[in-house]
């Protein structure tokens, strides 16, 4: 585990983030493929059903602001959004029993707490709620730039390097970070600081970071083919 200031935040099993009420605005979940063809969608992560590319209207409007803001030569690639809540909540068990079977004398609280740096639980999961979204930064041909670790890194596999503000990343790794958090700060979103990819709006995280009264995001829940998306 690690021991510095990256264990000191607020991560989302502390009870603060799930005090925060939700006040639910109703906007739609749309399909950034559709909404937002200007955006660059990472290749498809098995989700046959698409829900992995739909986020709330307003966070669409706000990536698309991040990108403008962004310096010449670089672009957002969009990786995922929308997490149905029982796919959050396999994440999130599954995650949970490999610290547990490692970690056979860390109790519930911790193994929850520990889990969630990297898997949000699922009641909380901004996700789930449409508002959150995994990016990274490429170049205008689509070429990777260094950002540190892959996407999805965990903490254990990354030795804590996924963390946003993780010492001992190359220049190159730091410089690109800060673009990135540059562009989606001032469009309004929030880091997650266990992922450096990982970005919301609305969602309870963003508003206990915000000091907003209420999310305006709740957890959606999803929709078959022949179902449109709120």
């Amino acid at each position: 585990m690690l021991t510095d200031v990256r264990d000191r935040i607020t991560v989302l099993a502390d009870p603060e983030v799930a005090a925060v009420p939700v006040r639910e605005c109703g906007e739609a979940l749309v399909d950034v493929r559709e909404a937002a063809p200007a955006l660059l969608v990472a290749d498809a992560r098995g989700d046959e059903r698409g829900a992995h590319t739909r986020l709330r209207e307003g966070v669409v409007r706000r990536l698309l602001a991040a990108q403008e803001a962004l310096p010449d030569g670089l672009r957002l690639e969009f990786v995922e959004g929308y997490r149905p809540p029982a796919l959050q909540r396999r994440y999130f068990e599954e995650y949970a029993e490999g610290l547990r079977a490692a970690h056979p004398d860390w109790d519930a609280a911790r193994v929850r707490r520990a889990a969630s740096r990297y898997v949000s639980p699922p009641e909380v999961a901004p996700h789930s709620t449409g508002g959150a979204v995994d990016l990274t930064l490429v170049t205008a041909d689509g070429e990777y730039v260094d950002m540190g670790t892959p996407v999805d890194a965990s903490p254990e596999e990354s030795d804590g390097a996924c963390y946003t503000g993780a010492p001992g990343l190359t220049p190159a790794a730091r410089a690109n970070r800060r673009v990135l958090s540059a562009a989606l700060s001032a469009a309004g979103l929030v880091n997650y600081p266990t992922e450096w990819w990982h970005w919301s709006y609305g969602d309870r995280y963003w508003a206990l970071m915000t000091g907003a009264e209420a999310a305006v995001y709740g957890p959606e829940e999803p929709h078959g083919p022949e179902e449109p998306a709120r």
